[in-house]
């Protein structure tokens, strides 16, 4: 099954993709997500009901703006092994370097977080990630 143009883009029915990736529609958003990250340069939109579907965008942008979109999508909290596949996705695509990359693993680590209070950990983790990004730019 086809279902990325030439550009790089994809509109696909949930059902349809649900049937290719052998999982229920609900699942859908998850797997997606997960797959098409901003960091990797895709916006995902999704659009649920009868006629739902999911479009999945390649943004091409720059490194300072796409680090900005991937500062904008992190939200208040940041848990350490989305910041280490985040980190990952970053130094794969070229977007940072393997020291920066092993600085930053290191930096949001929970080793290194561990005098931070655990309910505190990703908040912290999260603001320090959204820092390093901006340094970069």
């Amino acid at each position: 099954m086809e279902m990325i143009d030439a550009e790089g883009n994809a509109e696909i029915r949930r059902n349809e993709l649900a049937d290719h990736f052998g999982c229920v529609p609900s699942q859908i958003n998850y797997v997606i997500t997960s797959r098409f990250t901003p960091e990797q340069g895709y916006v995902v939109e999704s659009k649920r009901g009868g006629g739902g579907y999911i479009r999945i965008t390649r943004i091409k942008t720059d490194k300072n703006t796409a680090l900005m979109h991937i500062i904008n999508s992190i939200g208040q909290e940041l848990d350490n092994i989305t910041a280490q596949v985040m980190i990952k996705n970053l130094l794969s695509s070229s977007i940072i370097g393997e020291e920066a990359a092993r600085i930053m693993l290191s930096a949001t680590s929970e080793r290194s977080l561990g005098l931070v209070p655990t309910p505190q950990r990703d908040k912290v983790r999260a603001t320090m990630y959204k820092n390093m990004l901006l340094s970069i730019i």
